[in-house]
């Protein structure tokens, strides 16, 4: 090739290459800013603020601003019987105790997903042995039962003592206080949902700190809890909190400061 050819090739290449090199210019991604701070944080929207509850002679924490008091001390104006009637169990001295005979009772409103404080205390003078011993219920959304009963030197099946979602799984401890002390439940509870075609989209959780110590860690339930048979779900909305009257002969079960809150 003689040199003029090689001249005119390169002549002709010369603009290819000078666009190439602009397009190549133009496509090259900037280096990002330097990370910063507030480049990792938001304001808004801002935390809504709930005055917590405190301790009290009545009570191991009162509820927060926010919360929903289903018992005040003085009545059951929160609660029905189970079949639509008035709530018939005992009020005194800051407490309601079960009365025996009278059936569940339950509460006037619905919820789903929600938090739960509730303190209960067996009696001192308490007698029976194994499920007959303080025998009652939490039952969530009147459905799925979170077991009460006096398990201080009192054995029985571990996914019936207390602290467990009754008859599929047992607590992590055994954290009774003895009779005529006050146990506590903290319970944050996730409804199960369903589909349309009315089959499971997704179970029920729950969580309980039990005198401050959690007995149950997410746990999931596997449906209802039935004295006899295996658990199974239902399609079903909002249901109300229930506690059982379960005609246990040994003294009766006493709660107080019961309150909680929508999630």
């Amino acid at each position: 090739m003689n040199q003029l050819s090689l001249t005119k090739k390169t002549f002709l290449l010369l603009p290819l290459a000078i666009c190439a090199t602009q397009l190549f210019a133009q496509t090259t991604v900037p280096k990002p800013a330097p990370m910063a701070p507030e480049m990792t944080e938001f304001w808004e929207p801002e935390v809504p603020v709930v005055t917590p509850g405190k301790a009290t002679p009545n009570a191991l924490v009162t509820a927060p601003s926010d919360a929903i008091v289903l018992f005040n001390g003085k009545d059951l104006s929160q609660w029905v019987g189970k079949g639509g009637g008035p709530a018939n169990w005992d009020v005194k001295n800051g407490t309601f105790i079960v009365k025996k005979g009278t059936g569940d009772i339950q509460t006037k409103q619905v919820f789903n997903d929600f938090q739960l404080h509730i303190e209960w205390m067996v009696p001192q003078n308490i007698t029976g042995k194994s499920q007959a011993r303080g025998n009652s219920g939490i039952f969530l959304q009147g459905i799925y039962e979170l077991q009460l009963l006096d398990n201080y030197n009192n054995r029985t099946y571990a996914n019936g003592q207390a602290g467990s979602i009754y008859k599929q799984t047992p607590p992590l401890k055994n954290v009774m206080q003895a009779p005529g002390g006050w146990n506590v439940y903290d319970i944050i509870y996730t409804a199960p949902r369903f589909k349309e075609d009315s089959s499971l989209f997704s179970p029920a959780y729950i969580t309980v700190m039990h005198n401050g110590v959690v007995i149950q860690n997410h746990t999931q339930i596997r449906g209802t809890t039935p004295y006899i048979g295996l658990p199974k779900y239902t399609p079903h909305g909002k249901g109300p909190i229930s506690l059982q009257d379960h005609g246990d002969p040994s003294e009766p079960l006493s709660f107080r400061n019961v309150w909680i809150r929508e999630l």
